[in-house]
């Protein structure tokens, strides 16, 4: 843990700054850079430990302002040695994974690309599109992103046709396989039909596609082909000529021939404004582009080389080792090419290069790769200059003194007052944070089953999110560290030290009624003043302005109308789906949960042997001993619990 005298950042503490530097050897390895409250910031690799911290606090150093930020925070500086620079590559992306610290984040999460997931955690897998990287199950795997996702569905589709595999992700009848079984589309995977490992291997062949070894799939079963045709199973061997036809169709709509050998190579390039850093992946196997991927970047994160260094990193350490290629052409040098060529090399068992080409056809294919990634570009612009016309818009309507950059929007969810819940959700820049979304439950006593009370849910609410702020006059308070945004979101917000998360706007989903109960809660905590806050009602898109009897006049078309409505809209999606995980999650509890020392397996026990719960209730001590596990004192504690009057018998 860090010492608590010494919370001062290594900036503004000389002495400390360079002792603790010439601790830091000069062999590879990795760092880890913490705050004074011993919180993560940064993991980072170096082949030489001490050259590489020591560049962060040089005053001649040129860091991007989102690294400088996070220098001046840095209060203590730790470090793991590896033997060789691979090493330190591999320790740095388990710690990244582990830890996720805030200034690692370098891709963007705009579930603008989907990826394909096959779920091999399964007996009997699942493949589906998701446009999400969900953290579950660790032998799950996710090939992607693929930036067009209508070729990609048409791959999916085709692969399902050419392949038999399971084609629901639910069975349709609890005692015999569906129509897809007698049509030959699915083996019966609902009444396992088929044995886990013969429909693995169909799987695997399906993988092959995703991963742009296509061609190999078809030589692999040309030779099956073959097999099939000498034993003379000509029904096998023609079902096997089909699957070859349909992945030649599916390799004719997606390739685009190029002039080159059979050398299976990856080309990488970027184009970037200010702000936005658009990447884009061809992947090329024996001369054919084969696959297409897409990354989104914070062009502030790095120099261009760094950005494609990343990428390159989380693409691979994701990927499996067949999916390296044996070259990988850059439109810029990497700053640690060595590095990362070494720890490919090791997971491929070839060697791998990198190669910056500058002129003849490998430079005319990062000429192309880059077009790609400029056209991605202009549209990532067109949406943040649309973003930028609404918040002006919205500005103008409102009469702020200046644009609202970040947006909170409110709104509750309940049945007749059962599972009251609220939502915050947050736009910035026009665009859902979703790592600062944060979630509610009402806890006023007077909101119960059958009595709802909006009005008061919101006031909670918004006194319980500004109750920090209270005396402080607004933007004078710290920001609180938010909880996240979905469940099982991965995103982290910035140290509490260096963020406000004050808000520019407050939204408040509902009419003159919601909103007055709002401002009357603000009005007592002495924060109306400095917090401009509406209300947006849905039947006609009225926008309310407190202590205003009649909505503005506005068109409900218009773009800042419009960016009101998508964050009401979004804050109205995330209660609602909050508020169905709670009552799912009561629905799920049962009473005897309550029972100290009554697990899992022996409520099943109980259940079984008295068939419901009231029974259970009725039953004596000494009937429930005849429950197989039931002991004398666990008997006790069920009987005293549903007859607390009567704890002597």
């Amino acid at each position: 843990m860090v010492n608590s005298a010494k919370t001062l950042p290594l900036v503004k503490d000389s002495q400390r700054l360079e002792s603790r530097l010439q601790e830091i050897p000069t062999e590879p390895g990795v760092y880890l850079m913490r705050d004074h409250n011993d919180h993560i910031l940064y993991i980072g690799k170096s082949k030489k430990l001490r050259s590489r911290v020591r560049s962060y606090f040089r005053q001649s150093q040129q860091l991007s302002e989102r690294i400088a930020m996070m220098v001046r925070q840095v209060v203590e500086i730790e470090f793991i040695v590896t033997d060789t620079e691979a090493e330190a590559l591999a320790l740095e992306a388990n710690l990244v994974k582990q830890h996720q610290p805030y200034f690692n984040v370098l891709l963007k999460d705009d579930k603008k690309y989907p990826y394909i997931c096959i779920t091999w955690s399964e007996d009997y897998p699942r493949i589906f599109i998701t446009r999400k990287r969900r953290k579950g199950k660790q032998n799950d795997r996710y090939y992607g992103p693929f930036v067009d996702a209508g070729a990609l569905r048409r791959s999916l589709h085709l692969v399902k046709r050419v392949f038999p595999v399971r084609q629901r992700p639910q069975p349709l009848f609890k005692n015999r396989p569906c129509l897809n079984y007698d049509l030959g589309r699915c083996p019966g995977v609902c009444q396992r039909l088929i044995e886990p490992e013969d429909y693995r291997q169909t799987m695997q062949k399906i993988a092959m596609v995703f991963q742009g070894r296509a061609g190999e799939l078809i030589e692999l079963l040309r030779g099956n082909m073959e097999q099939a045709a000498e034993s003379l199973n000509f029904e096998q061997a023609a079902r096997i000529r089909d699957q070859i036809a349909g992945i030649e169709s599916l390799n004719a709509d997606q390739k685009v021939s190029l002039p080159d050998d059979t050398v299976s190579r990856d080309a990488i390039a970027l184009a970037a404004d200010n702000q936005h850093a658009c990447i884009q992946l061809f992947q090329i196997r024996a001369g054919h582009l084969v696959g297409r991927l897409g990354f989104f970047a914070d062009a502030q994160s790095g120099t261009p080389g760094a950005i494609l260094q990343r990428v390159l990193e989380e693409h691979y350490q994701a990927a499996e080792s067949m999916e390296i290629p044996a070259e990988i052409l850059v439109q810029h040098e990497l700053p640690e090419e060595e590095m990362l060529a070494q720890y490919l090399s090791q997971r491929k068992k070839i060697k791998v290069r990198i190669v910056t080409p500058v002129r003849q056809a490998k430079a005319e294919l990062i000429e192309m790769v880059q077009r790609n990634a400029n056209y991605e570009l202009e549209r990532t612009q067109r949406f943040a200059q649309s973003n930028f016309q609404a918040m002006q818009d919205l500005s103008s309507i409102l009469d702020l003194p200046e644009m609202p950059r970040r947006i909170e929007g409110y709104d509750i969810s309940h049945i007749q007052g059962a599972n009251a819940v609220a939502s915050q959700v947050v736009f910035i820049d026009g665009t859902p944070a979703k790592q600062h979304y944060r979630h509610y439950k009402i806890k006023n006593p007077k909101v119960t089953v059958g009595h709802s009370d909006d009005f008061a849910s919101l006031a909670e609410v918004i006194r319980r999110r500004f109750r920090k702020y209270e005396g402080e006059g607004g933007r004078g308070g710290e920001g609180e560290r938010g909880r996240g945004g979905e469940v099982g979101s991965q995103l982290l917000v910035p140290p509490i030290s260096n963020q406000s998360d004050w808000p520019d706007l407050v939204m408040i989903d509902g009419g003159k009624g919601q909103l007055s109960a709002v401002v009357a809660v603000l009005r007592e905590m002495n924060l109306l003043e400095e917090l401009p806050v509406v209300s947006l009602a849905k039947q006609r898109e009225e926008i309310f302005l407190p202590g205003e009897s009649l909505p503005l006049s506005t068109d409900a078309e218009q773009p800042g109308v419009q960016l009101l409505r998508r964050l009401r809209d979004e804050a109205h999606r995330f209660a609602v789906s909050f508020h169905r995980q709670q009552r799912s999650d009561k629905l799920r509890h049962s009473r005897l949960d309550e029972i100290p020392g009554l697990g899992f397996h022996r409520q099943k026990q109980l259940l079984a042997h008295f068939n419901s719960i009231d029974y259970i209730r009725e039953a004596s001590v000494k009937q429930l001993t005849e429950v197989a596990g039931i002991g004398q004192r666990l008997a006790a504690e069920i009987y005293n619990y549903f007859h607390p009057l009567n704890l002597n018998k």
